[in-house]
C-alpha cells in the first residue's frame, strides 16, 4: 500500500494554481478516490495542447464533454470535429441516473444537468452553417502541400496564382483551378511563358490529375462561396458562455484527404488572422480533433512539417488544439512533443505489438512512486485516465490516475428534430448557406475562349469571302486577257468612237477616189 497522505499531498502540490481553474476530477490511489485529491485544470496554459488518448470505450469522447462544458462555463469559445457523429448531445441538458449520483459522491461535485449553446457546422450537404473557403484563400503554398507536389509543379502553381492575380481571374473553386491550368497549358501557353517563363506540360497533366484525385473526395463541396470567417467560431453566448461549435464530419472518415485539407486550412487561417496574445489568463478558443489519425495517416512529409509549425506557434495567438485518438502514436512523434496536458484513458494489450505501444505510451509521462504506469494503462475503469497538465511555469503536474466528472450535458446524440430545430434558428445557417457562384476564372475564361472561336468564325469566313472574290476577279480578268477578246473588243471599241464621231459630224475627209473619166 502507498502512503495515501504523502499521495495526497503530492496531488495538492501539483494541481494548486493561481489562476482560474476548474475540476477535471479526483486522483485515485490503488484503485480509490482519495478524497481532497482534486484534479484541476488551469485555463491559463490551456493554449500548450494537448491529446486525449485511449481504446473504443475507455470513456473519451465523455472527457472531451467534460473539457468543453468547462471551458463554455469560463467564456472559452470550442470548436470540436465530430468525427463518430456522438457529440450534438451537448446542446441538450443531461439525465441524471444510480451510476452519475454514486461518481458524483465519490468526486465531491455536483450534478447540474445543463445544455450548452451549441452552433451545428458541415463541410458538406449534412444539416448545419456551410464551411467553405475559396481556392484563392488557401494559396499556391497550402494547396502545393495538400496535393503533395514537387517544388517545380510548386513553382508552377504559384506561377498560375500570379497570373490570375494579374490577370483579374478570380479562383474561386476548383472548377476556376481547373480551367486555368487547361487554358496555361494550350490557348494561353505563349502569353504566360512570354510573361513568366516555360512551362512543362508533364507538370500540367501532373497537377492535374492530383486536383481530380482531390475531387473524388468531394472536396467541390469545400472549395467555393461564401468563405466562413473565423472569427465566427470566437463568439460568446448573451449568458456570457462560450459557444461552442461542433463541426459534423461524419461521412469524412473514408475522405481522410478533404479532412486533412480542411484542418490545415482552419488552423492556417486562424494563425494567419489572429493577433499575437503572449501570455493570457486563459485562450480565446480551444479547439478539439476527434479521431486525429485521419489529419495524419495521409499526409506527406511537407504537410506534416506545415501542421507541426502552424502548432508550435499558434499557442501565442491565444489558441490551444486538442488531438484525440485511439493510440497516442498515431500521432508524430513532433506533433506529440508540442502537447502539454495529456489525458490517457486505457489500452488494451491483446498483441505484442499492442504491449510495445502501452510500453512506449508509459514512457511518456513523468514518474511516479504511486504507479507502475505501463500496468496501470491496461487496467484503467471506464471514465478513469491518466493525467498530467502543465502547470503555470510550464512544468509537468504529478502523474495522477483520475477519476472524471461526469458531463452534464446529454450524454447522447440530438434527434434529428432537435437538429433540424436548432438549424432553423442558426443566424450562422442563414449567412453561409445560401448558393453564390460569382463570375470567377472559369465564366472569364470561358468567355474569352467562346469570344476567340467566335472571331476565328469570322476571320475563317471572311477570309473565305476574300478568296472567292479573288478567284471571280482572276477569272474576269483572264476573259479579258484573251487576244481574240482583246480584238474583238478593239474593233468593238473603234466601231462606237468612229459612229460617235459621225453623228457629231467630225468623222474627217474622205479618200479623194480616182475618175475613171
Amino acid at each position: 500500500m502507498a502512503d495515501s497522505a504523502k499521495f495526497l499531498e503530492t496531488i495538492k502540490a501539483g494541481y494548486t494554481f493561481k489562476g482560474e481553474s476548474f475540476k477535471l476530477g479526483c486522483a485515485m490511489l490503488d484503485g480509490v478516490v482519495v478524497t481532497g485529491a482534486d484534479v484541476l485544470v488551469p485555463f491559463k496554459t490551456l493554449n500548450r495542447h494537448g491529446l486525449i488518448a485511449g481504446a473504443t470505450g475507455t470513456g473519451k469522447t465523455k472527457t472531451l464533454q467534460v473539457l468543453a462544458e468547462g471551458l463554455s462555463d469560463a467564456s472559452i469559445p470550442v470548436v470540436m470535429m465530430d468525427i463518430k457523429g456522438d457529440l450534438s448531445g451537448i446542446a441538450a441538458a443531461g439525465t441524471v441516473n444510480d451510476k452519475i449520483t454514486d461518481r458524483c459522491q465519490k468526486l465531491g461535485v455536483e450534478f447540474k444537468p445543463n445544455g450548452y449553446p451549441v452552433e451545428l457546422l458541415t463541410l458538406s450537404e449534412q444539416k448545419g452553417a456551410r464551411l467553405r473557403a475559396t481556392v484563392s484563400e488557401f494559396g499556391p503554398v497550402l494547396l502545393s502541400k495538400i496535393l503533395g507536389l514537387n517544388d517545380t509543379q510548386g513553382g508552377f502553381v504559384a506561377m498560375i496564382f500570379k497570373y490570375c492575380d494579374d490577370n483579374k481571374l478570380p479562383l474561386l473553386d476548383l472548377k476556376d483551378f481547373i480551367k486555368v491550368l487547361q487554358f496555361v497549358s494550350d490557348e494561353g501557353k505563349a502569353e504566360l511563358e512570354k510573361a513568366y517563363g516555360k512551362i512543362s506540360t508533364t507538370s500540367t497533366g501532373t497537377i492535374l490529375r492530383k486536383v481530380i484525385e482531390l475531387q473524388q473526395q468531394g472536396a467541390d463541396v469545400f472549395f467555393g462561396e461564401k468563405s466562413f470567417e473565423v472569427d465566427d467560431l470566437m463568439r460568446i453566448n448573451n449568458d456570457g458562455r462560450g459557444v461552442i461549435s461542433i463541426v459534423r464530419v461524419t461521412d469524412l472518415q473514408d475522405r481522410p484527404k478533404l479532412f486533412s485539407t480542411f484542418m490545415l486550412q482552419l488552423l492556417a487561417e486562424l494563425y494567419a488572422t489572429s493577433p499575437e496574445e503572449g501570455d493570457m489568463d486563459k485562450p480565446k478558443l480551444v479547439m478539439f480533433i476527434d479521431e486525429a489519425h485521419l489529419i495524419f495517416q495521409e499526409a506527406n512529409e511537407a504537410l506534416l512539417q506545415q501542421i507541426e509549425t502552424i502548432i508550435k506557434l499558434i499557442r501565442s495567438k491565444g489558441i490551444g488544439i486538442y488531438f484525440c485518438t485511439q493510440n497516442p502514436m498515431d500521432v508524430p512523434a513532433s506533433v506529440l512533443a508540442q502537447l502539454g496536458l495529456k489525458v490517457q484513458h486505457a489500452l488494451r494489450a491483446f498483441t505484442a505489438a499492442d504491449r510495445k505501444v502501452i510500453k512506449q505510451t508509459s514512457e511518456n509521462y513523468p514518474e511516479t512512486e504511486f504507479y507502475t504506469t505501463e500496468d496501470l494503462i491496461t487496467q484503467l475503469g471506464t471514465g478513469e485516465a491518466l493525467v498530467t497538465i502543465l502547470n503555470e511555469k510550464g512544468i509537468p503536474t504529478p502523474l495522477a490516475h483520475c477519476m472524471i466528472r461526469p458531463p452534464q450535458s446529454r450524454m447522447d446524440i440530438l434527434t434529428d428534430m432537435e437538429i433540424d430545430s436548432m438549424v432553423s434558428k442558426s443566424k450562422l445557417a442563414s449567412k453561409y448557406n445560401e448558393v453564390i457562384d460569382s463570375k470567377s476564372a472559369y465564366e472569364i475564361l470561358t468567355e474569352k475562349l467562346e469570344d476567340a472561336a467566335k472571331r476565328e468564325e469570322e476571320e475563317k469566313k471572311d477570309e473565305a469571302e476574300e478568296k472567292q472574290d479573288k478567284k471571280s476577279e482572276k477569272k474576269e480578268k483572264g476573259f479579258f486577257d484573251n487576244p481574240v477578246v482583246k480584238s474583238m473588243t478593239r474593233t468593238a471599241g473603234n466601231s462606237i468612237v468612229r459612229t460617235l464621231l459621225g453623228v457629231l459630224g467630225l468623222g474627217g475627209r474622205s479618200r479623194s477616189r480616182k475618175s475613171i473619166f
